[in-house]
């Protein structure tokens, strides 16, 4: 009896490991390797722009160790996601979702100021943003919810958009209470963007669109936006207006994009890096670097690996097995292009100064986690529709 549960159990891990490699040889590697190459490529301009500050406390890598270990952390985070079942994942995209609530919470109570903005926590000697892991928990908990339709129907019910729209509007008010707009905006493009594919009525797609036109009018009436926040748009609609203040960020970058011409001056060789004349250069203004040092062709090659990866995830979309699954593809996709898109911008003076990090590029652990975790929910939808 003992030899015959033991070679049972023999068979059953044989056929487990098997069924686990065909699984592996299922994920979008393309997908994984433009991320992974983003990831490395932050590395290098993010040692270029911190090794001389970093250098004077007696270590010029400091940042870029500090980077890698958050890509260690984030490809962790996604092999672990990629194992978990996306029927485990719908269920328990509540009990994420209310965390993330807490997170917020414990960012308006103990949170740290950083640029005018209380949206940080100290957690185990790390700083973590909380707002970049709600990312992910609005994309599956709106995903979730709007999957959910009756027998013949077509598009979600009303109740169950109004249901989204609500469990979006509670951290994006904890999120402007920060005061953080620029995650705002990308949060309600992205779910603006799963609303779209759900097949909503277009009515309720033209009164969101009103709606936030309104809530724009009314914020701006109503002077709930800081002082720093309202420099920032003074200062993209009139760039002479402050040149040596709020203007200035912008201003420095554009010299530093401009001056690197078709190839770039080279990596570490780019004068306005070293010479430490963009703020937050490691952070926001991380594609100033790009511009400078590897010239218009590195500057290319970032924007089509955005543009890459956003295009195999609206792929894995395209043939996802179930509506939930196709939601939360486009969510990933919509949340990478629009945030790429608004930091690219803001560095070439296109859009205001929001803030927002260049995706899988840019200096902070919370971005590079949350990124990763999203990317693993989107293999593991997609291996286990391929692998049968």
């Amino acid at each position: 009896m003992s030899n015959s549960i033991r070679d049972a159990s023999a068979i059953w891990r044989k056929v487990a490991g098997v069924s686990q490699i065909r699984k592996y040889r299922h994920y979008d590697f393309p997908l994984v390797l433009a991320a992974l190459s983003l990831s490395l490529l932050g590395g290098l301009l993010i040692w270029s722009s911190t090794r001389i500050t970093a250098g004077e406390s007696g270590d010029p890598i400091f940042f870029l160790k500090r980077h890698l270990l958050n890509l260690l952390l984030g490809l962790i985070l996604c092999l672990i996601a990629s194992q978990v079942s996306h029927r485990l994942v719908q269920a328990y995209a509540p009990a994420v979702y209310v965390l993330s609530l807490v997170g917020l919470v414990a960012v308006l109570l103990v949170g740290t100021v950083v640029n005018g903005a209380k949206s940080w926590i100290a957690v185990a000697g790390f700083t973590v943003q909380p707002a970049e892991f709600v990312k992910v928990s609005i994309i599956v908990i709106s995903a979730t919810l709007l999957a959910e339709k009756r027998d013949a129907e077509n598009q979600p019910l009303h109740l169950i958009v109004v249901a989204a729209l609500a469990v979006a509007a509670i951290p994006v008010v904890l999120i402007l209470l920060q005061p953080d707009l620029g995650t705002v905006l990308m949060i309600l493009a992205t779910l603006f963007a799963i609303l779209a594919v759900s097949g909503v009525s277009r009515y309720w797609l033209i009164g969101l669109v009103a709606a936030a036109g309104t809530a724009v009018g009314i914020i701006l009436a109503a002077g709930v936006l800081a002082q720093y926040q309202i420099d920032r748009f003074t200062a993209f609609l009139n760039p002479n207006s402050d040149p040596l203040g709020v203007s200035y960020n912008v201003r420095q970058a554009e010299i530093a994009i401009g001056s690197g011409g078709l190839f770039g001056n080279g990596l570490f060789q780019g004068s306005q890096t070293a010479g430490q004349f963009v703020p937050e250069q490691r952070t926001d203004f991380i594609f100033s670097v790009a511009g400078e040092e590897l010239g218009f062709i590195g500057s290319a090659i970032i924007l089509l690996l955005m543009l890459f990866i956003t295009w195999r995830l609206l792929r894995i979309a395209a043939r996802a097995e179930d509506l939930f699954g196709r939601l939360v593809a486009v969510g990933m996709a919509a949340w990478i292009a629009i945030q790429g898109f608004q930091n690219i911008g803001m560095n070439l003076e296109l859009l205001p100064v929001t803030g927002v990090p260049l995706p899988f590029v840019s200096y902070g652990g919370s971005s590079m986690m949350a990124l990763w975790l999203g990317i693993g929910i989107i293999l593991n939808l997609d291996s286990t529709k391929r692998s049968y």
